[in-house]
C-alpha cells in the first residue's frame, strides 16, 4: 500500500484520544482472554474510538472575508437568536448557524475566522439531544467571543450533546487565532453554533455537510443574501 493510500485510512490522533484508545485496547485483551469473539468486538470499538478522536489536517481558503465551518456535520439549525449571555455581546438576535456532530464525525473544533479571543465563559448544564433548539439554552456549554480586525464579533458556542461528557477548549482571551485553527473538541457527540455579526447571511443550506476549517460557511465581504438549498 503506497504512502498516499494509507493518509487516508490512517489519520493523526488528538491528544485527548490516547486515554480513551490504551482504555478499549486493553478491555479487548481481556475479552480475547475471556472468549474470542467478545475479543474481535472489542477490535471494532478500539478503531471506532481511534476513528472518533482522528485530528486530520485541513487546508483552509485564505481570501479575506471568508468564514469556514468550525465542525464536521451538518447544518441542523439556521435562525435568528440572541447570542449566549455570558459573552457580553447584548441582546439582539444575531444569525445562529448550527453544525451537528454524530459520534461518526471528526470532533476536533476550528476557528472560522481570523481574530482575537474577547471572551471564553463555560457554563454547566443539560445532555438533551444537540440536534434540538433547547440544546442551545439547556446543555452544558463553553462559548467564545471572536473581535476580528474590523472591530466586528462572531461567537462560537461547543455544545454538548445526549452521550457528550466533556467539553475542550484550548484558548483564552487574548489569544490571536487564524482561520480554521484548532482550538477544541467535544467528546461523542455534539453541536457547534455560529453566530454571525449583522448584516452578514450564511451561504449554507440545511442538511448540508459540513468539513471543519474547509467549507466556507460565510462571507463577511459579500452583500450575496442566503443560498437556499435543497436535499437531492
Amino acid at each position: 500500500m503506497s504512502a498516499d493510500m494509507l493518509s487516508t485510512v490512517i489519520k493523526p490522533v488528538h491528544r485527548e484520544g490516547y486515554p480513551f484508545i490504551g482504555v478499549f485496547a486493553a478491555v479487548t485483551l481481556v475479552l480475547f482472554l475471556i472468549w474470542q469473539p467478545l475479543g474481535w468486538i472489542g477490535v471494532l470499538l478500539t478503531v471506532w474510538c481511534y476513528y472518533f478522536f482522528r485530528d486530520p489536517e485541513r487546508v483552509t481558503p485564505q481570501r479575506a472575508g471568508l468564514l469556514v465551518s468550525p465542525a464536521d456535520g451538518v447544518i441542523s439549525l439556521i435562525e435568528p437568536a440572541v447570542p449566549p449571555a455570558e459573552l457580553g455581546m447584548g441582546t439582539v438576535p444575531m444569525m445562529r448557524v448550527s453544525v451537528f456532530m454524530n459520534v461518526f464525525n471528526c470532533h476536533v473544533n476550528r476557528i472560522p475566522v481570523a481574530g482575537t479571543v474577547s471572551a471564553v465563559s463555560y457554563r454547566p448544564g443539560k445532555f438533551f439531544n444537540a440536534s434540538l433548539d433547547k440544546a442551545s439554552a439547556d446543555n452544558e456549554r463553553n462559548s467564545v467571543a471572536l473581535e476580528m480586525a474590523d472591530g466586528r464579533k462572531i461567537a462560537v458556542v461547543q455544545i454538548a450533546g445526549l452521550v457528550a461528557r466533556r467539553i475542550v477548549c484550548d484558548v483564552k482571551p487574548g489569544t490571536v487565532l487564524e482561520a480554521g485553527e484548532r482550538f477544541g473538541m467535544i467528546r461523542f457527540g455534539s453541536r457547534l453554533d455560529v453566530y454571525l455579526p449583522e448584516g452578514v447571511h450564511p451561504l449554507v443550506a440545511l442538511g448540508q455537510t459540513m468539513v471543519a476549517g474547509e467549507t466556507v460557511l460565510a462571507d463577511l465581504l459579500s452583500a450575496e443574501g442566503p443560498r437556499p438549498g435543497e436535499v437531492r
